[in-house]
């Protein structure tokens, strides 16, 4: 088990000399007193274009974040890059969310975990009731027991870049390193791995994965694109290219036959995989500008999806190939990014606004509802993930302030 990592300013600063040659061709920091020091420490884990293109905070706010990321411990530093950042990138409303209102109420909860800067993402609820996530900057994944908020971090192989965690049915809990070509299963139990490499040189980046009912593990890898098969029990891995060049392959559901049904992130493509012969069908979304990163398979069996690259959420019916879409009420830059169907309710998020906002859509009267997603004193965030919990709710992230949410829905109909 991990230590919670706490980065102190001067190892901040030394990683940051190497990526300054990187993050020098990014930096259009206007000149103040704190930008050598914004330049060099927030430099050392993302470039600073993602300050110039934030929706900004006060004084106050940039604080709250910065504290998420890194301990500053209340220095004269931190004092500085606060007090610069507010002054030249306040609160902006470039992005500002489109929220609707309505009669549901949703329940949000919150958990900070340990480790600073990880980027927590990805929860989801484990066999045994606790919530696991990928810790995916810092290379470990985490539980946390909903009932006492203790928390656990485990250390993974350096550079594994876990992108997501998943688990099997006999509640091992399995991550994909996206960063180092491989898939881990972790044994709860025994806190043992057990590492799986890809066969292929170009299978490169394990992205997201699910097991089906025979405890086959199916998962795709976006930049390679790619599909994996995984049997647990023989260690043989199958990999399957996509016909489409630069599909990116991004996120994968079963439906009720235990069949693979995948988003294209690089294509306007969703992608139906036949597990016996690894054969794979195209089915085509109308505008070619169309980008799709996460779906969902409905009671039905029509597969929601996201189509992120257009501010739309739609529909797909297998069995005619029709497809139905809606604008989100953030409108074509919303970026829709993750989402589930629970009881006959598509349930996503608003990626590329402020706050990012969750939606509610209701088929039957196709009427939406939204809320601002919390992330401590600040709207600060991405939610890339959704899970639904056994009971019907969600778990999410907010991944740039360290957060695992659960949200408690309203009941059924």
């Amino acid at each position: 088990m991990s230590i919670p990592t706490i980065i102190p300013l001067a190892a901040a600063m030394a990683i940051a000399l190497a990526a300054n040659n990187a993050n020098a061709q990014s930096s259009s920091m206007p000149t103040g007193l704190g930008k050598p020091l914004v330049e060099d420490v927030c430099s050392a884990c993302h470039r600073t274009r993602n300050i110039v293109r934030s929706a900004g905070f006060d004084e106050r706010g940039w604080r709250a974040l910065i504290a998420t990321m890194i301990d500053l411990d209340d220095s004269e530093e931190l004092d500085t890059i606060a007090a610069y950042l507010g002054e030249h990138f306040p609160e902006n409303n470039k992005r500002a969310a489109k929220l609707v209102k309505g009669d549901k109420s949703v329940i949000f909860r919150e958990w900070v975990v340990p480790t600073l800067g990880q980027r927590s993402r990805d929860p989801i609820e484990a066999p045994d009731g606790k919530i696991c996530w990928a810790g995916q900057w810092a290379d470990l994944i985490g539980s946390i027991n909903p009932e006492t908020s203790q928390m656990k971090e485990y250390d993974l192989p350096v550079d594994s870049r876990p992108h997501s965690v998943f688990h099997d049915h006999d509640g091992n809990i399995w991550f994909t390193g996206n960063g180092n070509a491989t898939m881990g299963k972790f044994d709860p139990e025994t806190e043992k791995f057990t590492i799986f490499e890809m066969p292929d040189p170009e299978a490169r980046d394990p992205h997201t994965a699910v097991v089906d009912k025979a405890g086959i593990v199916w998962f795709t890898m976006q930049h390679s694109n790619r599909v994996g098969r995984l049997d647990p029990d023989t260690g043989d891995i199958r990999i399957i290219r996509l016909p489409t060049s630069d599909s990116r392959p991004y996120g994968i559901k079963l439906d009720a036959n235990d069949v693979p049904w995948i988003a294209c992130n690089g294509s306007n493509r969703l992608v139906r995989l036949d597990p016996e012969n690894l054969q794979i069908k195209e089915f085509t979304v109308p505008d070619p500008k169309s980008r799709i990163r996460r779906l969902d398979i409905a009671a039905d069996g029509s597969i929601w999806y996201v189509n992120s690259s257009l501010g739309r959420i739609g529909r797909l019916d297998p069995g005619t190939g029709k497809v139905t879409e809606w604008p989100s009420p953030s409108g074509p830059k919303s970026h829709p990014y993750a989402i589930a169907v629970v009881d006959g309710i598509v349930w996503y998020n608003e990626s590329g606004v402020r706050p990012d906002a969750l939606v509610r859509f209701a088929p039957d009267t196709q009427t939406f509802q939204s809320w601002p997603i919390p992330s401590g004193d600040i709207f600060a965030g991405i939610v890339r993930h959704v899970d639904v919990t056994h009971d019907g709710n969600l778990l999410i992230h907010q991944s740039a302030t360290n957060r695992i949410i659960h949200i408690t829905l309203p009941p059924a109909r």
